[in-house]
């Protein structure tokens, strides 16, 4: 397992509480915080910690000792507000990392201001996943890193079997990077330029957009 990490989840709406529970199920020390008592009760049994607070408050904050984790997820729903608030005392504290979810295009934009490290659309990006999958029977999984580029999962071809990486010139050819070959329940990490593919692999690749389409229409 990775090194484990102190995390702190403020906010335990839906997406505060799945976060947690996937960091604590990972093997990382979580401390789930909310100003609702029966949402912290609930998170008991998915968080290392859980603790009544107010996230605004930057002397509850400093009791907690919240600027010695090494990532804060600030995970508040509606309250636009309290969602900068708390991003902007958890930098001023210095925490390492602090990642936030936006709820839309403005609050992005202050978040961006104020310096958050992460900002994240979780139904956005949802959404994306859903669209890629609906488009392409070729793509199992696609995550955005920015407006450019992409990793992707595609199904390798019948075409495919039997070669090499090396054979088959990926990376000369469409530009792009196999980072991993899925197969069943095996992962081969930076494959080799002698590793075989066999029809029903999944390909883990990262490149360009434009790129990566090119090599799904291709594969």
């Amino acid at each position: 397992m990775a090194v484990k990490k102190q995390c702190a989840v403020i906010g335990l709406g839906r997406f505060g509480v799945s976060v947690s529970s996937e960091l604590y199920k990972l093997g990382h020390d979580v401390l789930a915080i909310d100003i609702n008592e029966e949402k912290v009760n609930e998170a008991v049994h998915h968080s290392t910690y859980s603790v009544v607070a107010d996230g605004t408050d930057e002397k509850e904050l400093r009791n907690l000792g919240i600027a010695n984790f090494d990532h804060v997820i600030v995970a508040i729903g509606d309250n636009l507000q309290a969602s900068i608030l708390c991003t902007l005392l958890l930098k001023e504290m210095k925490v390492p990392s602090v990642w936030t979810k936006a709820q839309n295009h403005y609050h992005h934009k202050v978040l961006e201001k104020i310096g958050a490290d992460k900002i994240i659309h979780p139904e956005h990006d949802m959404a994306n996943r859903i669209a890629q999958h609906l488009i392409s029977d070729k793509v199992m999984d696609y995550i955005e890193l920015s407006d450019e580029y992409s990793i992707v999962e595609i199904a390798s071809s019948p075409s495919m079997d039997g070669k090499t990486l090396a054979e088959l010139d990926i990376r000369a050819k469409f530009g792009i990077t196999i980072l991993g070959i899925k197969r069943k329940k095996d992962i081969n990490i930076s494959p080799l330029a002698d590793d075989t593919i066999r029809e029903g692999d999944i390909l883990i690749v990262i490149g360009h957009r434009k790129d990566l389409k090119r090599f799904e229409q291709h594969a």
